[in-house]
């Protein structure tokens, strides 16, 4: 599969992310499918980190499926402005009153305008799809960024602040 989505980023450190939920390359758990799938949940994965680079004032999390056949993939999930001192997200943080979320942190709309985690949902017959979870450390305490944004905005405006990111992909696929 081609369309790597930081191919032509810039290149930043790299640290790590885990989760209970979800292991690096093997298929997504049910619970992480949407709604209306069977057995989906439309519950975000459970995320720790470690390992940021130095300087680190704020994280923002985004979940992406750069294999979604729209012609720019699909984001899944955008959290902005969690605190340098918070390192884990528990599982189902991403609900519709980010109910997870520490004291300051934000949801971005997902590409349904949906302020929460949307579980994957791969059409029928298309194939397997990549799921990035992805932290990303960043070099202010808050991105700046208006609450209704894009995460595709997200990202053009996280380019010049980005100092790592830790990447955990997962994969999905209907048959």
């Amino acid at each position: 599969m081609n369309n790597n989505p930081f191919a032509k980023l810039p290149e930043v450190a790299a640290f790590q992310v885990t989760s209970n939920d979800i292991v690096e390359g093997f298929p997504l758990p049910p619970q992480q499918y949407a709604s209306g799938v069977e057995g989906g949940k439309d519950l975000s994965p459970h995320l720790k980190w470690s390992g940021a680079p130095e300087g680190t004032k704020s994280f923002a999390v985004t979940a992406y499926d750069p294999d979604a056949p729209t012609g720019s993939g699909l984001w899944h999930w955008a959290v902005i402005n969690i605190p340098a001192g918070v390192t884990e997200l528990p599982a189902g943080a991403g609900d519709e009153h980010g109910s997870g979320l520490p004291e300051g942190a934000l949801q971005l709309p997902n590409d349904l305008r949906l302020e929460r985690f949307i579980g994957a949902a791969p059409p029928a017959g298309h194939g397997p799809h990549r799921y990035y979870f992805v932290v990303h450390a960043l070099d202010v305490e808050k991105i700046g960024v208006d609450p209704s944004a894009t995460p595709a905005l997200l990202g053009f405006t996280m380019l010049g602040h980005t100092l790592g990111r830790a990447v955990l992909m997962a994969t999905g696929e209907m048959k």
